[in-house]
């Protein structure tokens, strides 16, 4: 299942946050690029999260740098898509100033736990997938029953509506299987994916969203995405209209 887009009416506010975390992921990939093999190495392992190093307190810096790394076309595309469906919405709902500490704290969360599960892993982790995971979290907490439009690869492609709860909750209860196989193998034997960075920034959004969001313009989206009286007064009074 890949989404492709969700329902994106009440949003009032343009996600400049969310589409700078883009942008700047696109850059340093697109800078990844320009490095040979030796100059790659020497840049993923400063920058990203080195387990038995950060364990030992060292360049704790790389607990948020690594979440603007990438290691591949797929790895960078998969994770742009979900922050350009679901970050958005995140977004209006918290603020812009809220959103991007909300973004950076999950991606922290997520490099503690992966560390904490492989503390003596000599692997560089890269990637915004703990991060993402933060604002999927989010979002599964203040829209359940949000229609994601999601692609379906079963032979003949499909694109099919469904709730929120079923494309997260799918993906999240993935990512726990996938990582309690994970224990005690080797990196290099699962892909390299840190499933674990993954649970701990989807745990940490399922928290912090508490702390983040504005109820009032949480309510106004539920609101807006039921087509409800209350919103409709809302539009009224204040002149917005939902897209």
């Amino acid at each position: 299942m890949i989404p492709i887009s969700d329902e994106n009416r009440g949003i009032r506010h343009h996600a400049w946050v969310n589409w700078s975390l883009i942008a700047i992921n696109i850059l340093v990939f697109l800078y990844e690029l320009t490095l040979d093999q030796h100059e790659l190495d020497r840049f993923v392992t400063r920058w990203g999260v080195v387990p038995r190093l950060v364990a030992h307190g060292h360049h704790l810096e790389t607990l948020i740098t690594c979440a603007f790394l990438h290691g591949g076309w797929l790895h960078i595309g998969g994770n742009m898509l979900f922050l350009w469906v679901f970050g958005d919405n995140i977004e209006d709902i918290m603020g812009h100033v809220q959103y991007l500490v909300f973004y950076l704290l999950c991606a922290v969360c997520a490099g503690l736990l992966q560390v904490f599960v492989d503390s003596s892993s000599t692997n560089p982790l890269v990637g915004a997938s703990g991060a993402i995971a933060g604002v999927l979290a989010a979002y599964l907490v203040l829209f359940p029953k949000g229609k994601i439009r999601t692609l379906l690869l079963i032979g003949i492609p499909l694109i099919i509506l469904l709730p929120a709860w079923i494309v997260i909750g799918i993906w999240i209860i993935l990512q726990f299987i996938s990582g309690v196989a994970s224990l005690g193998v080797d990196t290099a034997n699962t892909s390299g994916v840190a499933y674990f960075a993954h649970i701990g920034g989807f745990i940490a959004g399922a928290i912090l969203v508490f702390v983040f969001r504005d109820r009032e313009t949480h309510q106004q989206h539920v609101a807006a995405r039921a087509d409800n009286q209350a919103w409709s007064r809302f539009r009224l009074g204040s002149g917005q209209e939902a897209r």
